[in-house]
């Protein structure tokens, strides 16, 4: 039975008994959810909502969460880093009777309301582990992803049922050239990354051949009438999110009724994103309702996926596999080119993604416009615009700003993530321009630092511009933990204050 589907599970979700739908998304049921559906259609429904708590209570246990307990012995950010790890870390596991899809080797999960693995969050989690030399957890979560690969055809969202028909930003080769220095001499494992990084690019490229030389879009392939071909996201489930559920009904209401699969389907493509939600995917910053992801080519996913080209093109040479090798090169020349040529803005000296309805730019600026710099893509005088423009207009006391659109939405103004600044920070040193990155990561580490004296742990997100405010905005409460949080302030400490 698949749970999202059954009426048990509806009548929970419409009913608002949890402030938070994903909560009973990931419940565990005592038996079975059939068992707990059958033993429903024997109730006298409807059931009022405080006999609604009591049957789910009955049937259904909630997974612990030990990253929020109290740490008293903890006194700076470093040492709750470390003392947190361990609260994180989810052993291995090979059946459930929930919506977790199974893994075999140990995995780090988010934190909060985030009680699974979550596939771009493991990157930067990893830089974390790495500088703790915690190696073999970061092999364990790679070996996780490949296995969902070959299960699924790629790695979803998260490891829950409910995420299958949607990756997040791709990331495995950047896990794979972090590995590469510990692993490199063997090959078995090298031959196992490329298998699986040649099975991600290809869930991107569905269709491709479809399209053919023809300029359009097909799920996640976009082509342009120059020859150019780019990526986007996508979501083949054109249907409320089960984690989501009350939140999506309620706002395809509001919706004509023929409007509404496309409203589904630009939420889940949002949501592949990582960025749920922003002003990048809106027609009006001001409303939900105008999302339109699925008419974006945004830039950070395409820097990310000529960097999973240029990864198995290395892989490929190291096993001597010439031509393959050869075929991922060009790729990746042709991916490049088209960045530069279609997503770069010299009216606003930024990467943006682009707008395919309107065919032109789209005039939100955000951070993803700093990932061409962390792929190498950029010119160097790319990179100085680029420099200036973040001094200029993302630079906040806290970091920087993720989007200068300010909005409803989370992942816009005022807030900041430790995402976004490994990848501004990361591109900004390679192209050596390290006293701008300097200042970001030490008004960052200041922030923390400030923000922990108060409340004793580390959040998913910030309110950059005003450190003394807690970040808001989006679905849920912000939350805490915080995997990438921790794995980003990691790596900064170790390069700004504690130089090895």
């Amino acid at each position: 039975m698949k749970f999202e589907y059954c009426t048990l599970f509806k009548d929970v979700q419409l009913s608002g008994i949890f402030a938070d739908s994903k909560t009973f998304a990931d419940a565990i049921p005592k038996q079975s959810w059939q068992a707990a559906q059958q033993a429903y259609e024997q109730m006298d429904l409807p059931l009022t909502n405080s006999e609604l708590t009591r049957f789910v209570a009955e049937h259904f246990s909630f997974a612990a969460q030990p990253e929020l307990q109290a740490l008293n012995d903890v006194s700076c950010v470093k040492d709750y880093i470390q003392a947190l790890w361990p609260k994180l870390l989810r052993k291995g596991f090979s059946t459930s009777n929930n919506s977790l899809l199974a893994l075999q080797h140990d995995y780090v999960v988010p934190g909060g309301r985030f009680n699974e693995i979550y596939y771009w969050d493991s990157y930067f989690t990893a830089l974390g582990l790495e500088d703790s030399g915690n190696i073999k957890l970061i092999e364990a979560m790679v070996d996780n992803f490949v296995s969902l690969i070959e299960r699924i055809g790629c790695v979803p969202n998260g490891n829950r049922v409910y995420y299958t028909s949607r990756s997040q930003p791709p990331v495995l080769a950047l896990m794979v050239k972090l590995l590469m220095p510990y692993k490199k001499s063997d090959i078995e494992w090298l031959k196992r990354m490329v298998d699986a990084m040649t099975k991600e690019h290809a869930f991107w490229h569905q269709g491709e051949q479809q399209l053919g030389d023809s300029c359009g879009e097909f799920k996640r392939v976009v082509k342009f009438a120059n020859g150019a071909q780019l990526n986007r996201y996508w979501d083949d489930k054109p249907e409320p999110r089960p984690e989501s559920y009350a939140e999506d009904v309620a706002d395809a209401e509001q919706l004509p009724a023929e409007q509404r699969e496309a409203f589904f389907r630009n939420i889940r493509a949002a949501c592949e994103s990582g960025w749920d939600f922003s002003a990048r995917w809106l027609d009006k910053p001001d409303s939900l309702l105008s999302i339109n992801t699925t008419n974006r080519v945004p830039v950070d996913l395409n820097a990310l996926l000529y960097l999973l080209e240029k990864t198995l093109s290395e892989c490929l040479i190291m096993l001597e596999q010439t031509s393959q090798s050869q075929a991922f090169s060009q790729r990746a020349d042709r991916r490049k080119k088209a960045i530069l040529q279609l997503l770069w803005n010299d009216t606003h000296g930024w990467f943006c993604d682009f707008d395919l309805a309107k065919k032109r730019a789209s005039p939100m600026l955000s951070l993803a416009g700093t990932v061409p710099l962390f792929a190498g893509i950029a010119e160097q005088s790319q990179a100085h615009t680029i420099a200036n423009k973040l001094k200029c207009d993302f630079l906040r006391p806290g970091g920087l700003v993720s989007c200068l659109s300010e909005t409803a939405q989370q992942w816009d103004s005022p807030n900041g993530w430790a995402p976004l600044q490994w990848f501004a920070i990361s591109g900004l040193r390679d192209y050596g321009l390290h006293d701008l990155a300097k200042n970001i990561a030490q008004r960052w580490l200041a922030m923390l630092e400030q923000d922990f004296a108060k409340r004793g742990c580390l959040l998913e997100k910030y309110n950059v511009c005003d450190p003394f405010q807690t970040a808001g905005g989006g679905e849920y409460q912000v939350q805490q933990g915080f995997g990438w949080t921790n794995g980003v302030t990691s790596r900064l400490q170790v390069l700004y204050q504690h130089k090895l």
